[in-house]
């Protein structure tokens, strides 16, 4: 990291900090908050929308319209949960697009797993992980991301409810919902 984004004592400078220095000028230091923050949005951004392109592209996206808007940034936010702010909202344009889509033709649906996607004869039995992925695309969206959000990212509920807009009673009933299903859909044999 160059030396401008360390402080005296050689640490990283905030999040905050960095965000400071792109609004009095200094865009290259977006840079690094780019650099920082790139792979935690794309892993959200894969697991919300099942499909590691589409999700490059949302977190293109993403970065884009943080830089556009990185004036309404707030000290007093985590820099981080606002840009999940914008990744969640990307994914859930992109998840609307596609299901406009696929209700004109069902055949263009994409990032839907099925069982040859995942094994082929000479694999055979896929591993947890290829199950739980398949699970996970069979979710409703915001259940998806309710699950993604508490458990693949660790978040707390007051956090979920600030990276999603939606309430705290709102997440637990969408994650419990979610949790529900997926006990489901884990129990039951793919079927071929």
């Amino acid at each position: 990291m160059p030396e401008s984004f360390l402080s005296a004592g050689n640490e990283p400078l905030s999040d905050a900090v960095l965000v400071q220095q792109v609004l009095t000028g200094r865009v290259e230091v977006f840079a690094s908050l780019v650099d920082r923050h790139h792979a935690h949005c794309l892993r959200v951004a894969t697991h919300l929308l099942g499909n590691a392109d589409d999700a490059d592209d949302v977190v293109q996206e993403a970065f884009v319209r943080a830089y556009r808007h990185l004036g309404r940034y707030r000290e007093r936010d985590r820099f981080v949960a606002w840009l999940l702010r914008i990744v969640v909202n990307q994914c859930r344009t992109r998840v609307a697009r596609e299901a406009r889509y696929t209700a004109l033709d069902p055949e263009l649906r994409r990032g839907t797993m099925t069982a040859e996607m995942i094994t082929s004869p000479d694999d055979g039995p896929f591993d947890r992980r290829q199950e739980l992925a398949q699970a996970l695309a069979q979710l409703a969206p915001d259940q998806r991301e309710a699950i993604v959000l508490r458990f693949g990212e660790e978040l707390s509920y007051e956090e979920m409810a600030a990276v999603t807009g939606a309430g705290v009673s709102a997440l637990k009933m969408r994650v419990q919902r979610a949790c529900t299903r997926l006990r489901t859909l884990l129990s039951e044999p793919l079927s071929p």
